[in-house]
């Protein structure tokens, strides 16, 4: 199913987009990984420490996205 259909609920719609998204992130991850052959390429630690700290952050912010009841951060009496 690709395409936005007239009578497609939130979760359908959640769910065919959180899909897609999700694998392009894993195929991103595969392909990153594919950046640890030595014989290709040449690294540091600290730069592999900086790829993974950014990866590993915003995984962190994603994850308050959808664990925090509250989106709404406004004050109000």
């Amino acid at each position: 199913m690709s395409g936005k259909s007239i009578n497609e609920t939130k979760v359908d719609r959640f769910k065919r987009v959180a899909s897609r998204r999700t694998q392009n992130v894993l195929d991103a991850m595969r392909k990153l990984g594919n950046c640890s052959n030595k014989g290709i390429y040449n690294y540091t630690d600290e730069e592999v420490m900086k790829i993974f700290h950014a990866i590993e952050q915003e995984l962190k912010r994603v994850k308050i996205l959808f664990t925090t009841k509250s989106k709404n951060n406004t004050f109000s009496l």
